[in-house]
């Protein structure tokens, strides 16, 4: 292995990792964006009012995207592999 082919394996990962969190991240901030809204329309500034309607956010996204996110992976894998 050389290491340009190296530095694009590497590449490769980091990419493949941004676009599986992608979804996911950004339900975690539009969930947190209106929240945020919510707690300035409001005028309540509970800090810990953020984090439930995220987390649940999250795990519905993620529990959504799964099929893809797995197709996504087992892409990548193939391609690993194949040189």
């Amino acid at each position: 292995m050389t290491p340009g082919m190296a530095v694009d394996m590497s590449r490769d990962a980091l990419l493949v990792a941004l676009i599986l969190a992608g979804p996911i991240m950004a339900i975690g901030m539009i969930v947190g964006l209106a929240i945020s809204v919510f707690q300035a329309v409001t005028q309540l500034q509970e800090q810990t009012l953020t984090f439930v309607p995220k987390i649940i956010g999250m795990g519905v996204a993620a529990a959504f995207f799964l099929p893809w996110l797995v197709m996504r992976m087992i892409e990548y894998t193939q391609r690993l592999w194949m040189g």
